[in-house]
Formats: C-alpha cells, structure tokens, sequence
C-alpha cells in the first residue's frame, strides 16, 4: 500500500495562515463573539479545542487576514511546539500557530489532522536548539516532506482513527456528567443542606425517602463555619484527614529506578488527565529508589492533591503507589474517605489556596493544610454519600479505563496508518475487537 502513496510537502494540502494577536493594550479588541486560539488552549490527547479568549469585530478588523474557516492547527513556537487540533469552524490564532486550511476536493481533514498528529515529534526536534526558543517559521513549516495515499484511502484512515477518538469523547463526556451529579450532590447536602432545610419547613427531602431523611437534623446552630446542621462537628483536616508528603530519590542513581517495578507520581501525571483518577504513572521506581521514599507505597484508593506547581489537580489513585513532594496525599484509611474529600477540594479549592504561600511558586504544604476548618457530618451520613458516589465512580473508574485503552490503541495505529505499513483490513479489524 505504502508504494502508492504520493511525496508532497504540507503547502501541498492547502493554504497556510499564519496567526497574529491584535494589540493588548485596546480593551476594545478582546471579548467579543470570535474565537482566538494560543498554544495553552491545545491540550494533548483531546482532538478539538475551545478557545479561553475571544475577539471583538473591531479586534479582528486588525487582524482579519488570520481568520481561517475550519482546518488544522498546529503550534510552531515555544515548548509546546508541535500540538494539532481540529478546527470546525471560524478561528483566529495568536502568531505561535500555524493553520492548514485544508484543500478538502484533495484531502480528507482528518486525515490531515492525523498525519500532523503524528509529526509532533519531527516539528519539535526540526525547531529545538539548545540556545533559544524552539521555532519552525512558516517558510519551514510548508515545506515539512510528507506522503499521502489517494483521497479514498485518506477517507477510510481518517474515519477509523476518528471512530476511536468519538468512542473516547463520548466516555469522557459521561463522566464529566458522572463527576457533576456527584458534585452537585455533595453540594446540596454538605454546602446548601437542602435535606436540613427542607425538614425545618416541614418537607420531605427530595429525592429521598424517610431512612435518609431521618440522617439529618431539622434545624441548624452556630459554628465558625457559619450556620450548619446542628449536631454536626466543625474540625481541623488534620484532626480527621491523615495526609502525608513524599520524595524523589535521586535521578542520576539508575539503581533507585531500575528495574522499574513501583509506580511512582508526580503532579505531571495529572497535568493531562480528564478524570480525577490515576491509573498509571510515567516513572516508576525500584526496591531501593521506594525506600528512599518516606512514606513508601500509599495504597489504592488514595486522594492525591497536588500542591504546587500548581496546587489543585485532583484524582483518587487506582492502584498502589509511591508520590514525590508536590503532592499531600490523603490516605483512604482516614475518618473522611478521600472520595468525599475529592468533592470537599473542590468545592473549597480556593480556600486551599489561599493557605499558600512561597517566593518561587506558591505552595501549601501539609503544615498550613492540616489547620483548615472542616465540617464534619456524622458517620451515618458520609456512608449514605459515599455508597451513592462510589457507585457513579466505579462507573467513572472504568469509563476512565476504557477511554485510555482506546487511545493506547489509537496511537499503536495511528504512526502505521500513516506512514502507510499497517494495511486498513488490519486496522479495522484491531479497531473492532477494542
């Protein structure tokens, strides 16, 4: 198959726009209704992207020569070099990014943003150099070597590979919703009490029926916390929360991380995750790279929170293991459960926050974490939440672990269809039995 494939360079496929940022100094040109794409919008692993800024008509007046319709874009400055996404509809992009305004009556869009996917190496290292930012300039850019099969062909790779990515998104959008009821109903019982106020006016709870009702009080009394349900208890984290730091050992001994066997986190691996659970991690470590970790191997079922650079990602890890120092961790054998904990970060994240402190970057460490003021319900009532939540997270666990196998499936294929050596009844046959 690959012998049939045609040598042309990326100019070939369309026209290439280059983007530009209107003035920042004119409010008048920002916070309008068009979208304005940079680097920090493209996140690795997620196909289509929104973007966090946006122009006014008179922003793109200044610029309208970048506003591309749809086509791929792929970042070409800075570290970040070498990220695609999908765009499906009029964008402007900040001058880092360069955009394909695909030649769709020749090639397929997805097909594009699949072979740019897989480049992402080959840009990078084209523009790294040890003594400045990376950059591959346009003039570079368009004349990137790359082969392409027949249009039909480009058709079927793009749409095996974009029945992957769909299966994924639609995981990962279900356990958006997943992650919301749960949160939705921490906030209704832990933040706004409904169930108290409900039968201080003489209602019965929604959505509940009178075993539940009758786990909470009917009235509310005085605390430093404000209002909240009376008989319930207000108390440091550390009282009820056993949390603890970790380590690195060091990098340049290979005996502390060969043979590979304990899996060992940083805050990096929550970096790109899209639910708050971990089930793997980059690095791992050895019988004696885990000794030198004080607080050694945290069980499955851990509640990590990262604590600087930047303080606040969140996941419940899946299976045992060893943490360096960015993170507090907060053991599942402590009097609050870490999934309640999850909800609880979350909703008072910044509060946390607002415990740090540091002159390099902000952080908090477990010292300033462990005094927070905590409401604590009373134990019949965190095991009703619990047993609730911990149904739709098993659920969330495992939609999580589908979606991961399917991209590890996805980019196996993805290098081989490209480059033309896997042949498509192959592919669609390893793509059937995911």
């Amino acid at each position: 198959m690959s012998s049939e494939w045609k040598q042309l360079q990326l100019k070939d496929l369309g026209r290439i726009v280059t983007g530009k940022t209107p003035s920042t100094a004119s409010a008048d040109y920002f916070g309008g209704n068009i979208p304005f794409l940079t680097p920090t919008d493209m996140v690795d692993g997620q196909k289509t992207v929104t973007a966090s800024r946006t122009l006014t008509d008179k922003g793109l007046a200044t610029v309208k020569n970048c506003l591309v319709p749809r086509g791929v874009a792929v970042s070409c400055i800075g570290w970040q070099m070498g990220k695609s996404v999908l765009l499906s509809g009029p964008v402007v992009t900040n001058q880092q990014i360069n955009t394909i305004v695909v030649d769709e009556s020749r090639f397929d869009l997805n097909f594009v943003y699949y072979l740019l996917l897989s480049m992402r190496k080959q840009i990078f290292e084209l523009g790294a150099t040890p003594t400045r930012t990376p950059i591959v300039n346009k003039s570079t850019f368009e004349r990137i070597a790359i082969r392409v099969p027949s249009l039909r062909e480009q058709k079927i790779i793009g749409d095996l590979l974009a029945v992957l990515d769909d299966r994924i998104i639609l995981l990962r959008e279900t356990n958006a919703t997943l992650e919301a009821i749960t949160q939705a109903l921490f906030k209704s019982w832990f933040v706004d009490f409904d169930p108290v106020r409900a039968k201080q006016e003489s209602r019965a709870p929604e959505g509940m029926d009178e075993a539940g009702a009758a786990l909470f009080p009917d009235a509310f009394a005085e605390s430093e916390l404000g209002l909240v349900p009376r008989g319930w208890r207000v108390l440091p984290v550390g009282d009820v929360v056993e949390s603890v730091g970790g380590g690195t050992p060091d990098t340049k001994d290979s005996t502390f991380w060969e043979p590979a066997q304990y899996y060992w986190t940083t805050p990096k691996d929550l970096s790109g995750v899209q639910a708050p659970v971990l089930l793997s991690t980059e690095r791992k470590l050895s019988a004696k790279g885990l000794a030198k970790v004080s607080s050694g191997l945290l069980p499955a079922g851990t509640l990590l929170m990262s604590s600087r650079a930047p303080i606040g990602y969140l996941a419940i890890s899946q299976a045992p293991m060893a943490i360096n120092q960015g993170y507090i961790a907060m053991l599942p054998t402590s009097k609050l459960p870490p999934i309640y904990m999850l909800f609880w970060c979350r909703q008072n994240m910044e509060h946390i926050k607002g415990r740090a402190n540091g002159s390099t970057f902000m952080e908090i460490s477990k010292k300033a974490f462990r005094p927070i003021p905590i409401l604590v319900p009373p134990p019949s009532v965190i095991a009703t939440f619990v047993d609730m939540a911990s149904v739709l997270f098993g659920r969330l666990v495992e939609n999580e672990r589908q979606a991961q196998s399917l991209a590890t499936l996805r980019d196996t294929l993805l290098p081989r269809l490209i480059s033309g050596q896997l042949r498509l009844p192959e592919a669609e046959a390893e793509a059937l039995a995911a």
